[in-house]
């Protein structure tokens, strides 16, 4: 902000990496449980290895945990008066 941008671009830009950092992870959890099912099957109760509804409940819920987490200092960030923060360091 001190070299121009604005509120909604920095948190645009913070909101944009914590996504993509957790796309990139969701992506990495998916492949790996999707390879570990094999290894996994006896201590499955009631649920079948491959369920769908289980891996799409997952990803959502890690997904709003995600924005949340990231959405919280990025407004922090984007409330902070660059020219007041400047005069502290």
């Amino acid at each position: 902000m001190a070299l121009g941008a604005d509120r909604t671009a920095v948190l645009k830009m913070m909101l944009g990496q914590g996504v993509t950092l957790a796309a990139a992870g969701a992506a990495l959890g998916l492949t790996g449980a999707l390879a570990a099912t094999r290894l996994l099957e006896t201590m499955l109760f009631k649920v079948k290895p491959l369920d769908p509804a289980v891996y799409l409940l997952v990803v959502v819920l890690l997904g709003v945990v995600t924005i949340v987490a990231s959405y919280v200092p990025a407004r922090r960030a984007a409330l902070l008066d660059p020219v007041e923060l400047l005069k502290t360091e």
